[in-house]
């Protein structure tokens, strides 16, 4: 609890708050302070004048002149209050949005309050006063009220009693006949202190007793001496209990003043419900300072263990530097002394940032974890109205609070790594030019996996290097494996730090990993990523390939051709894993043509039929029969034509190394072509009169049973 003392203590005196009040900024001061730094305002702006001028200002309009003052650029912060007007103590302006501005009043000694008066013994204070808050300088004239137009904080009032209470001398045990020993535990039922002897005598744990709950003794004199529930009366009518809530100006009120004062129009809610509901806000915020709180003590765990990293690796750096220009000759003696004021530099540079940055986080750690204590301490209290006077202001600062624990305040500022290495190589006459170079390699580099992703049968891979080196990285190296467990080989080599791989088998897994270089060597591989392909191909016609004849329509998925010669197009994906399966649907045939459809290499001749040249596999068909075709070879002449509306299904099996073709989910003849190895793209050929569809995606037909895959067969 040492934290919240300073939440505890007034900012003109400096001790702990007696008799404290409330001023309309929410902020807090002793009584006798705010007697003590009164201002007397001239005669000429006295609150009766100052009404009379038709300004029209309610009691309770200070609330909105109190925000128009806070965000006016043309104001200086300073405005009326309450039941007050701007006090001009001293030359005064008006801001264009018509409130009076002025300094703020003198500062005045603090005052000595141990004893203090009591207030029928005080002399009256005199019309027109002015007090400015100690802590945002707002001024504001008092009213005819005085000081009592202020409420009392009872709640900071008590948490103050029962903090110095706890502060005060160790308990005694009550039990002790003779010299009572200092007590260790109190039971919260028998509301009795004992020492450790007296417990076990005459509060064993077991029987009822061990239902019993028992306490420190601080924590037990806290909960014995907590102040009841006070009755709190209202400001403007004294005689009158405070009974209700006013919403819209965040207030407890009479039933007077929903009477005949000026909250008769306002919404109100009942105090208790709202002193729940207060409380419960207040909860709620304090959770969230209470996890930055935590992280800023893990922060400042993070940060003293790198004082201790830096103070060892600076070390053995020196140690190192030592070494080296022992070893070399006279020359290198008169450059060493130089070398290592220049390492004790950056040590200490290093050094004062990083304790800079505890020093500054301890004490906002320190502020955090006081003003959640108050808060606490706050929540204990019973007096609904006294809370609620103080729970607006406090659930702003928690969340303020908060705020100041953003994103990079809990971020080191400071590497703790010397990224420096002495390069003991050159010749003496370079001597003279002897410093510090980068000779270290790169670290690590880190794969961010929320970028790095598949489709189809292409890989995109990204990664950066870690946030705290500092050292030049020249390229990166990224290498995958095979997709079935094979070595790994390079597949891009450059600066950026993201990568497509085309081009990959479906349905495999692929493992990949990438590591950085420099001018000194290639750091250490990344974590390795494991990636898996579509296990189905999509695919669409390729326009950058196909024949210049041929049309493309419904996102190149259906072509025709302009020519009446037969022209190829190719899809824009390769096989050379794995068992697949597409179909063509045709959409118009007229005339009797012959198109083919089938495979290829890339480089296939696209101005004949499909299957003329070596590079084509494929059957062609008519109207009532078809043949396969490879090298202009006709094959397996087989009965069954096409029509409009008819589909051709291709089959493609890696695993057997063969080719089959079906028209209408029936198979055309046996196994068109067995023994194919390597990369192969789908395709067809046709003429003018000739239009079809492409869908691709599907599965494997049920008739057909892959086989298992072909250790000799080779892959591209």
């Amino acid at each position: 609890m040492d934290e919240m003392e300073e939440e505890l203590k007034c900012p003109v005196c400096g001790s702990f708050y007696r008799e404290p009040i409330i001023l309309p900024c929410s902020h807090n001061i002793c009584q006798a302070c705010a007697r003590n730094i009164l201002v007397q305002t001239p005669e000429a702006e006295s609150p009766q004048s100052s009404r009379a001028s038709g300004s029209g200002v309610s009691d309770y309009d200070y609330l909105d002149l109190d925000k128009m003052s806070l965000y006016s650029e043309a104001d200086s912060g300073y405005g009326s209050y309450g039941g007050f007007v701007s006090a001009p103590t001293t030359p005064c302006q008006k801001s264009p949005n018509g409130v009076r501005v002025f300094p703020p009043a003198v500062p005045q000694p603090a005052p000595q309050h141990h004893l203090l008066p009591h207030p029928a013994s005080l002399p009256p204070i005199p019309r027109n006063s002015c007090i400015t808050c100690p802590q945002c300088h707002r001024s504001l004239i008092l009213d005819d009220r005085g000081l009592r137009g202020f409420p009392k904080n009872r709640v900071l009032e008590g948490v103050v009693d029962r903090y110095q209470q706890s502060k005060a001398a160790a308990l005694k045990c009550q039990l002790c006949e003779k010299s009572p020993r200092e007590a260790t535990v109190m039971c919260e039922q028998c509301d009795v202190f004992y020492c450790d002897q007296c417990r076990l005598r005459c509060h064993p744990p077991r029987g009822p007793l061990a239902k019993h709950r028992l306490v420190p003794p601080a924590q037990g004199r806290i909960s014995r001496r907590a102040s009841p529930r006070k009755i709190s009366t209202c400001t403007e009518h004294e005689l009158e209990n405070l009974s209700m809530y006013c919403v819209q100006c965040k207030m407890p009120v009479c039933y007077q003043c929903l009477e005949e004062g000026k909250h008769g129009t306002h919404e109100v809610k009942a105090l208790g419900a709202m002193w729940k509901l207060h409380k419960g806000q207040l909860s709620q915020a304090l959770n969230g300072l209470s996890d930055r709180a935590t992280e800023a003590k893990e922060f400042l765990v993070q940060l003293r263990n790198m004082v201790q990293h830096i103070q060892e690796n600076g070390v053995e750096f020196e140690a190192c530097l030592v070494a080296q220009c022992d070893a070399l000759i006279d020359a290198l003696n008169r450059r060493k002394a130089q070398l290592l004021s220049q390492v004790n530099k950056e040590h200490e540079h290093k050094l004062k940032v990083v304790r800079d940055q505890i020093s500054h986080c301890t004490v906002k750690l320190r502020q955090t974890t006081g003003l959640m204590e108050y808060c606490l301490e706050v929540i204990k209290e019973n007096d609904p109205s006294g809370f609620l006077q103080i729970s607006d202001a406090l659930i702003r600062r928690v969340h303020m609070t908060e705020g100041q624990w953003g994103k990079g305040t809990l971020t080191p500022r400071m590497s703790s790594d010397f990224d420096l290495t002495l390069d003991s190589g050159p010749l003496l006459q370079t001597i003279h030019q002897l410093d510090f170079v980068q000779m270290k390699v790169p670290a690590a580099p880190i794969l961010q996996l929320e970028e790095c992703c598949t489709q189809n049968n292409s890989a995109t891979l990204s990664w950066k290097q870690p946030p705290l080196s500092t050292i030049a990285v020249e390229g990166y190296i990224l290498e995958l494996d095979d997709g079935n467990g094979g070595p790994f080989r390079e597949v891009y080599v450059g600066t950026e730090t993201i990568c497509t791989v085309d081009g990959l088998h479906f349905n495999s897994t692929y493992k990949s990993r990438v590591k950085a270089f420099n001018s000194s060597g290639v750091g250490q591989y990344s974590k390795t990523l494991i990636m898996q392909t579509s296990e189905i191909a999509w695919f669409t016609f390729d326009p950058a390939s196909a024949h210049p004849d041929i049309v493309f329509s419904n996102d190149n998925l259906t072509v025709s051709c302009n020519s009446y010669d037969d022209r190829v197009v190719l899809g824009n994906t390769a096989f050379s894993r794995g068992v697949h399966y597409w179909e063509i649907t045709i959409d118009r045939y007229d005339n009797h043509p012959d198109p083919a459809f089938g495979i290829c290499r890339g480089d296939v001749l696209k101005d004949v039929m499909l299957g003329k040249d070596d590079k084509a596999w494929a059957m062609y068909v008519d109207n009532n029969r078809s043949w396969f075709m490879h090298n202009n070879s006709h094959t397996n002449r087989t009965d069954g034509g096409i029509t409009k509306g008819s589909n051709i299904g291709v089959l493609l099996d890696f695993t057997r190394r063969i080719l089959i073709f079906l028209i209408n989910d029936e198979q055309q003849g046996p196994v068109a072509f067995e023994g194919l190895e390597g990369a192969y793209y789908p395709a067809i050929s046709l003429n003018r009169n000739v239009q079809v569809t492409l869908h691709t995606g599907l599965p494997i037909p049920d008739f057909y049973t892959p086989g298992e895959a072909d250790p000799t067969s080779s892959v591209c």
